[in-house]
Protein backbone atom coordinates (compact mmCIF):
# COMPACT_ATOMS: atom_id res chain seq x y z
CA UNK A 1 0.00 0.00 0.00
CA UNK A 2 1.34 3.41 -0.87
CA UNK A 3 2.30 5.80 1.88
CA UNK A 4 1.08 9.37 2.07
CA UNK A 5 -2.43 8.81 3.34
CA UNK A 6 -4.29 12.02 3.97
CA UNK A 7 -7.60 13.15 5.37
CA UNK A 8 -9.12 13.28 8.82
CA UNK A 9 -8.47 10.55 11.36
CA UNK A 10 -11.50 8.56 12.42
CA UNK A 11 -11.81 9.72 16.03
CA UNK A 12 -11.06 13.38 15.36
CA UNK A 13 -13.43 13.46 12.42
CA UNK A 14 -16.30 11.81 14.29
CA UNK A 15 -15.85 14.27 17.16
CA UNK A 16 -16.04 17.05 14.58
CA UNK A 17 -19.27 15.60 13.19
CA UNK A 18 -20.81 15.66 16.65
CA UNK A 19 -20.11 19.38 16.85
CA UNK A 20 -21.66 20.27 13.48
CA UNK A 21 -24.74 22.47 13.81
CA UNK A 22 -26.01 21.71 10.32
CA UNK A 23 -26.80 18.04 9.56
CA UNK A 24 -25.12 16.41 6.60
CA UNK A 25 -27.53 15.86 3.74
CA UNK A 26 -27.95 12.10 3.66
CA UNK A 27 -28.10 12.06 -0.15
CA UNK A 28 -24.95 14.15 -0.55
CA UNK A 29 -22.19 12.17 1.15
CA UNK A 30 -20.79 11.03 -2.22
CA UNK A 31 -19.61 14.54 -3.00
CA UNK A 32 -18.63 15.15 0.61
CA UNK A 33 -16.37 12.08 0.67
CA UNK A 34 -14.74 12.90 -2.66
CA UNK A 35 -14.01 16.50 -1.69
CA UNK A 36 -12.76 15.76 1.82
CA UNK A 37 -10.67 12.75 0.99
CA UNK A 38 -9.23 12.20 -2.52
CA UNK A 39 -7.49 8.84 -2.84
CA UNK A 40 -5.96 8.95 -6.32
CA UNK A 41 -2.42 9.29 -4.93
CA UNK A 42 -2.63 5.80 -3.40
CA UNK A 43 -1.96 2.50 -5.16
CA UNK A 44 -4.28 0.66 -2.79
CA UNK A 45 -6.01 1.18 0.53
CA UNK A 46 -7.55 -1.07 3.17
CA UNK A 47 -11.27 -0.73 3.93
CA UNK A 48 -12.82 -1.98 7.19
CA UNK A 49 -16.39 -3.25 6.93
CA UNK A 50 -18.61 -3.98 9.93
CA UNK A 51 -22.12 -4.28 8.43
CA UNK A 52 -23.20 -5.58 5.05
CA UNK A 53 -19.64 -5.11 3.79
CA UNK A 54 -18.71 -8.21 5.80
CA UNK A 55 -20.94 -10.54 3.78
CA UNK A 56 -21.64 -8.62 0.57
CA UNK A 57 -18.46 -7.72 -1.30
CA UNK A 58 -19.98 -6.51 -4.59
CA UNK A 59 -16.68 -4.93 -5.65
CA UNK A 60 -13.24 -6.15 -6.75
CA UNK A 61 -10.59 -6.47 -4.06
CA UNK A 62 -6.96 -7.56 -3.92
CA UNK A 63 -7.26 -9.48 -0.65
CA UNK A 64 -9.38 -9.56 2.49
CA UNK A 65 -8.66 -10.33 6.15
CA UNK A 66 -10.76 -10.43 9.33
CA UNK A 67 -9.96 -7.43 11.51
CA UNK A 68 -10.94 -5.57 14.67
CA UNK A 69 -11.27 -1.85 15.39
CA UNK A 70 -10.85 -0.64 18.97
CA UNK A 71 -12.75 2.10 20.77
CA UNK A 72 -15.97 1.59 18.82
CA UNK A 73 -19.07 -0.59 18.97
CA UNK A 74 -21.59 -1.59 16.31
CA UNK A 75 -25.12 -0.25 16.75
CA UNK A 76 -28.28 -0.35 14.61
CA UNK A 77 -28.85 3.37 15.04
CA UNK A 78 -28.59 4.51 11.41
CA UNK A 79 -31.57 4.82 9.10
CA UNK A 80 -31.55 3.30 5.63
CA UNK A 81 -33.53 5.27 3.05
CA UNK A 82 -31.96 3.63 0.00
CA UNK A 83 -31.27 -0.06 0.72
CA UNK A 84 -33.34 -1.56 3.55
CA UNK A 85 -36.08 1.04 3.71
CA UNK A 86 -37.46 4.09 1.95
CA UNK A 87 -37.34 7.85 2.63
CA UNK A 88 -40.89 7.62 3.99
CA UNK A 89 -40.17 4.48 6.05
CA UNK A 90 -36.44 4.00 6.62
CA UNK A 91 -34.98 0.74 7.85
CA UNK A 92 -32.28 0.39 10.51
CA UNK A 93 -28.69 -0.54 9.69
CA UNK A 94 -25.34 -0.55 11.46
CA UNK A 95 -23.02 2.31 12.26
CA UNK A 96 -20.19 2.70 14.78
CA UNK A 97 -20.57 4.47 18.11
CA UNK A 98 -17.58 5.64 20.11
CA UNK A 99 -17.02 3.39 23.17
CA UNK A 100 -13.57 3.52 24.71
CA UNK A 101 -13.47 0.03 26.24
CA UNK A 102 -15.19 -1.76 23.35
CA UNK A 103 -14.12 -3.18 20.00
CA UNK A 104 -15.82 -4.27 16.80
CA UNK A 105 -14.93 -7.25 14.59
CA UNK A 106 -15.37 -7.01 10.84
CA UNK A 107 -13.78 -7.75 7.49
CA UNK A 108 -11.07 -5.64 5.85
CA UNK A 109 -10.51 -5.46 2.10
CA UNK A 110 -7.52 -4.14 0.20
CA UNK A 111 -8.87 -2.26 -2.80
CA UNK A 112 -7.69 0.17 -5.46
CA UNK A 113 -8.87 3.81 -5.24
CA UNK A 114 -11.22 3.51 -8.23
CA UNK A 115 -13.40 1.08 -6.23
CA UNK A 116 -14.54 3.96 -4.03
CA UNK A 117 -16.66 5.37 -6.84
CA UNK A 118 -18.93 2.38 -6.24
CA UNK A 119 -18.44 2.27 -2.46
CA UNK A 120 -19.21 5.96 -1.97
CA UNK A 121 -22.49 5.44 -3.81
CA UNK A 122 -23.31 2.30 -1.83
CA UNK A 123 -22.63 4.09 1.48
CA UNK A 124 -24.08 7.46 0.46
CA UNK A 125 -26.97 7.52 2.93
CA UNK A 126 -25.24 9.45 5.71
CA UNK A 127 -21.85 7.69 5.82
CA UNK A 128 -18.53 9.51 5.65
CA UNK A 129 -15.18 7.73 5.42
CA UNK A 130 -12.17 8.28 7.64
CA UNK A 131 -8.76 6.75 8.25
CA UNK A 132 -8.37 4.60 11.34
CA UNK A 133 -6.08 1.88 12.64
CA UNK A 134 -7.39 -1.68 12.90
CA UNK A 135 -5.72 -4.95 13.84
CA UNK A 136 -5.78 -8.36 12.21
CA UNK A 137 -7.69 -11.06 14.06
CA UNK A 138 -4.90 -13.57 13.44
CA UNK A 139 -2.55 -11.47 15.59
CA UNK A 140 -0.19 -10.63 12.74
CA UNK A 141 -0.25 -6.88 13.37
CA UNK A 142 -2.30 -3.87 12.35
CA UNK A 143 -2.71 -1.37 9.53
CA UNK A 144 -4.33 1.94 8.78
CA UNK A 145 -7.28 2.08 6.45
CA UNK A 146 -10.66 3.58 5.76
CA UNK A 147 -13.95 3.00 7.54
CA UNK A 148 -17.40 4.46 6.80
CA UNK A 149 -19.31 5.86 9.76
CA UNK A 150 -22.68 7.56 10.00
CA UNK A 151 -22.46 10.16 12.74
CA UNK A 152 -25.38 11.46 14.80
CA UNK A 153 -25.70 14.69 12.81
CA UNK A 154 -26.56 13.10 9.46
CA UNK A 155 -30.20 13.41 8.42
CA UNK A 156 -30.78 9.66 8.25
CA UNK A 157 -29.63 9.00 11.83
CA UNK A 158 -32.35 7.37 13.94
CA UNK A 159 -30.50 7.12 17.24
CA UNK A 160 -30.62 4.88 20.26
CA UNK A 161 -33.38 2.34 20.90
CA UNK A 162 -33.70 -0.95 22.75
CA UNK A 163 -32.96 -4.17 20.91
CA UNK A 164 -36.65 -5.12 21.11
CA UNK A 165 -37.68 -1.77 19.62
CA UNK A 166 -35.09 -2.15 16.88
CA UNK A 167 -36.34 -5.68 16.10
CA UNK A 168 -39.91 -4.37 15.70
CA UNK A 169 -38.63 -1.61 13.41
CA UNK A 170 -36.59 -4.04 11.32
CA UNK A 171 -39.47 -6.52 11.03
CA UNK A 172 -41.63 -3.89 9.32
CA UNK A 173 -39.02 -2.40 6.99
CA UNK A 174 -38.16 -3.24 3.39
CA UNK A 175 -36.31 -1.37 0.66
CA UNK A 176 -34.78 -1.73 -2.81
CA UNK A 177 -32.11 -4.13 -1.49
CA UNK A 178 -34.67 -6.34 0.24
CA UNK A 179 -36.14 -6.87 3.70
CA UNK A 180 -34.41 -5.17 6.59
CA UNK A 181 -34.53 -8.48 8.47
CA UNK A 182 -32.34 -10.07 5.79
CA UNK A 183 -29.60 -7.52 6.52
CA UNK A 184 -29.71 -8.29 10.25
CA UNK A 185 -29.77 -12.07 9.85
CA UNK A 186 -26.97 -12.16 7.28
CA UNK A 187 -24.82 -9.96 9.51
CA UNK A 188 -25.45 -12.20 12.53
CA UNK A 189 -24.48 -15.30 10.53
CA UNK A 190 -21.38 -13.59 9.15
CA UNK A 191 -20.26 -12.67 12.67
CA UNK A 192 -20.67 -16.29 13.78
CA UNK A 193 -18.48 -17.37 10.88
CA UNK A 194 -15.84 -14.98 12.23
CA UNK A 195 -16.31 -16.40 15.77
CA UNK A 196 -17.24 -12.88 16.85
CA UNK A 197 -19.84 -12.29 19.56
CA UNK A 198 -21.80 -9.07 19.29
CA UNK A 199 -24.52 -9.05 21.96
CA UNK A 200 -26.31 -6.08 20.40
CA UNK A 201 -26.68 -7.85 17.05
CA UNK A 202 -27.57 -11.21 18.56
CA UNK A 203 -30.12 -9.65 20.96
CA UNK A 204 -31.90 -8.04 18.01
CA UNK A 205 -31.80 -11.37 16.20
CA UNK A 206 -33.39 -13.14 19.20
CA UNK A 207 -36.09 -10.47 19.51
CA UNK A 208 -36.79 -10.69 15.78
CA UNK A 209 -37.13 -14.47 16.03
CA UNK A 210 -39.62 -14.12 18.88
CA UNK A 211 -41.78 -11.78 16.80
CA UNK A 212 -42.32 -14.58 14.29
CA UNK A 213 -44.17 -16.58 16.95
CA UNK A 214 -46.40 -13.77 18.20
Amino acid sequence: MSSGMSGPSFKSAVRLLKEETTPYMSHNTILENQQRQPLNHLDSVWLFGYGSLIYKADFPYLQRKPARIHGWQRRFWQGSHDHRGTPESPGRVATLIEAEQESCVGMAYEVTPDVFEHLDHREKNGYLRFFSEFEWLDGSGSTEGLVYVAGPTNEAYLGEATEVEIAHHIAGSVGPSGPNSEYLLKLANALRELNAHDEHVFAIERALSQLEFE
